[in-house]
């Protein structure tokens, strides 16, 4: 035995030999899958050098050419009205994004309070309906239980004889009572079981705003976008401060030192403007009723108006007296607007 054991080897040492050629096999599948992933790691990181360093080598050409635009003594005061500039644009686009969300919420809020109490109204409703049902069924089971209290008395007092002719017939009756007693108690309880339920009812989760309500928000935004141009146009400094945020330094020139130092007064006094105007909540309402009446929308679910609908600015004074220019804030998305309408 132990020669057909050397020659042909061990039934068990085969199988032993076979799962480790097994084993080993798996292991190297998954080295060779582990190694690709690796890879592909290793192009993406890479990858993101390269972006990183491209990115990195556009930034120091920028300052590269600032520090050339402020060594320039031509140059060094356009660069500082340029920032003030661009400032004051940035400035405009927070206060329209920050009026923007607000609105929003208000009347998401105000809608959602409106939902709340229709939808108490109603549950408070639905529970007295149930809860005068209840009343009237306590009245029947009140009348039920006397009646049948008086019957059980009466057939209690019967004397054998008397029974014997009419205690079928009062038993009969005594039956009847209890079982319409059973069926109101059951009644009752259904009905305080249906009122718990409608008290612990879930309120309606927080619907979105439809389409006239949007519209409506999106004129409120648009008037008030109006409002910061108006502000802004009273310096003469508007078209200014938006294209300082859409092109880059050194792209316009604001002229002499003078005339440089004669913007940057305009542009404090615009930004005093901007920051202490407040007063102008009925400003804004008329305005989007102005703008509401002109308004046209590509479709009934759209609710950002058509931009040449919408192209004339209304300056309106405390006296109330409108003049109209054409401006076309939503065309040429002055402060970001298109970023801020609600869709």
């Amino acid at each position: 035995m132990s020669s057909l054991t050397a020659i042909f080897g061990n039934s068990e040492e085969k199988n032993e030999n076979s799962e480790k050629l097994m084993e080993l096999y798996w292991n190297r599948a998954e080295l060779k899958k582990e190694f690709a992933r690796m890879r592909k790691e290793q192009y993406r990181l890479q990858d993101r050098i390269k972006e990183q360093e491209g990115r990195t080598a556009r930034t120091q050409q920028r300052l590269d050419h600032l520090e050339e635009l402020l060594r320039d003594p031509e140059w060094a005061h356009n660069v500082v009205v340029y920032y003030q500039l661009r400032g004051l644009g940035q400035r405009a686009e927070r206060k329209l994004a920050r009026f923007a969300e607000q609105l929003k919420q208000q009347r998401e809020q105000k809608k959602y309070d409106s939902l709340m109490v229709n939808w108490n109204d109603e549950r408070k409703q639905e529970a007295r309906t149930l809860e005068g049902e209840v009343l009237e069924t306590r009245d029947r089971i009140q009348t039920l239980e006397d009646q049948l209290q008086s019957e059980q008395s009466r057939l209690t007092r019967m004397s054998r004889f008397v029974r014997t002719f009419r205690g079928r017939s009062v038993m009969k009756l005594i039956d009847s009572l209890a079982a319409q007693l059973e069926v109101s108690v059951k009644a009752e309880h259904s009905l305080n079981d249906r009122i718990e339920e409608i008290m612990n009812r879930q309120p309606p989760d927080h619907q979105g705003l439809d389409i006239p309500a949007k519209r409506s928000i999106n004129l409120m935004i648009l008037s008030f976008a109006q409002q910061l141009y108006a502000q802004l146009d009273e310096a003469g400094i508007a078209s200014l401060a938006k294209e300082a945020t859409e092109k880059s330094v050194g792209a316009i020139k604001y002229g002499t030192p003078f005339e440089c130092q004669q913007l940057l007064e305009r542009i404090c006094r615009g930004i005093q403007t901007m920051e202490k105007a407040t007063e102008f909540a009925e400003i804004l309402k008329k305005r989007a009723l102005l703008l509401g009446e002109r308004a046209k929308f590509p479709g009934s679910d759209h609710a950002v108006p058509v931009p040449g609908t919408v192209a004339m600015l209304f300056m309106i004074d405390a006296g109330g007296i409108v003049r109209e220019k054409q401006v076309n804030i939503v065309g040429e998305n002055y402060w970001g607007i298109s970023n801020v309408f609600s869709r």
